[in-house]
């Protein structure tokens, strides 16, 4: 495997970004040794928020969100998935697949021994993320799930195709651009040029080209036996979750029903629909912040839902 390393120096600057990096080791299974980042911020015996990204974003989309979240006494931990942020990027699409992100992903969660966590996820940080509840539900004490899902084959909406076209027929990825045409709001060029950072050329964006190509949305995808298999999982997990996703997400609109109806954490809890676009963390990170905040409190205050 051939890995690609975006220069430090692409990341120096960026609009609203001011948080050290943090970096961890891991292996692949083919003995590859692979560089992952993450955001660790707040007080280390915090209670711990997991903030996962998708496509094509990275932890970047979690800086309004970070210092709520510290404000209110909680350790907030952002990994740049492989092939995103500041995270190693292996050059050839093969590299990339959706088992060999969960393992990825796994490695480092138990390398950092992270626990009692409450997770928020957002697109394929939910794919991802959701899977390493059902691998590690023992190290999960709640779930904010907003604008993803957890695909078993059985189909798409006009917006996942739509959005699958493009992807696999644009010359070139404008990723900056991309995640600007998914919020509700228009992202300042500084911003944008943050999206685009990890990226100083096509090269880099392999990862970023190939993971619309591993959804499941079909009987015949890798992975939809796996992800049954989480399915199992979830439908047992009791514990606190709540969904909150937008009113302005073409890809993933209804997508909290299934959550609501099948997890058992999800009854009788104070789900929000929040205004915004896919990438709702750019739109409503206060709100984010308070739904976080709220779902920490009533575990482990006691209030009733």
């Amino acid at each position: 495997m051939h890995v690609l390393r975006t220069p430090d120096a692409r990341f120096e600057g960026l609009a609203g970004w001011s948080f050290p990096p943090h970096y961890a080791e891991i292996a692949d299974g083919d003995g590859t040794k692979l560089r992952l980042h993450y955001v660790d911020e707040g007080p280390p015996e915090g209670p711990v928020v997991l903030l996962m990204h998708g496509e094509p974003s990275w932890a970047y989309l979690y800086r309004n969100i970070i210092p709520g979240l510290i404000a209110q006494g909680y350790r907030a931990v952002a990994p740049d998935l492989i092939g995103f942020g500041r995270s190693d990027k292996p050059s050839a699409r093969t590299d990339y697949t959706y088992e060999r992100h969960v393992a990825w992903m796994s490695a480092w969660l138990t390398a950092l021994d992270l626990k009692d966590i409450t997770l928020f996820c957002q697109d394929w940080g939910g794919l991802i993320g959701l899977r390493l509840v059902a691998a590690f539900p023992e190290r999960f004490a709640g779930l904010a799930i907003a604008n993803t899902g957890l695909p078993t084959g059985t189909g798409w909406t006009e917006g996942f195709k739509a959005w699958l076209h493009f992807s696999q027929t644009v010359p070139q990825m404008p990723i900056g651009v991309i995640v600007n045409g998914g919020t509700g709001r228009d992202l300042e060029p500084e911003e944008i040029a943050a999206y685009d950072a990890p990226f100083p050329d096509e090269t880099f964006k392999e990862g970023a080209r190939q993971f619309p190509t591993l959804v499941p949305v079909t009987p015949e995808h890798p992975s939809v036996a796996e992800n049954i298999a989480a399915w199992s999982v979830l439908e047992r997990f009791d514990k606190p979750v709540v969904t909150a996703f937008s009113d302005g997400d073409a890809v993933t609109r209804g997508g909290e029903a299934v959550f609501q109806t099948r997890v058992p954490g999800a009854r009788g809890q104070p789900h929000v629909t929040l205004h915004g676009g896919h990438f709702v963390q750019e739109d409503c990170p206060d709100e984010i912040v308070a739904v976080i905040d709220g779902l920490i409190r009533r575990r482990t205050e006691g209030v009733s839902r």
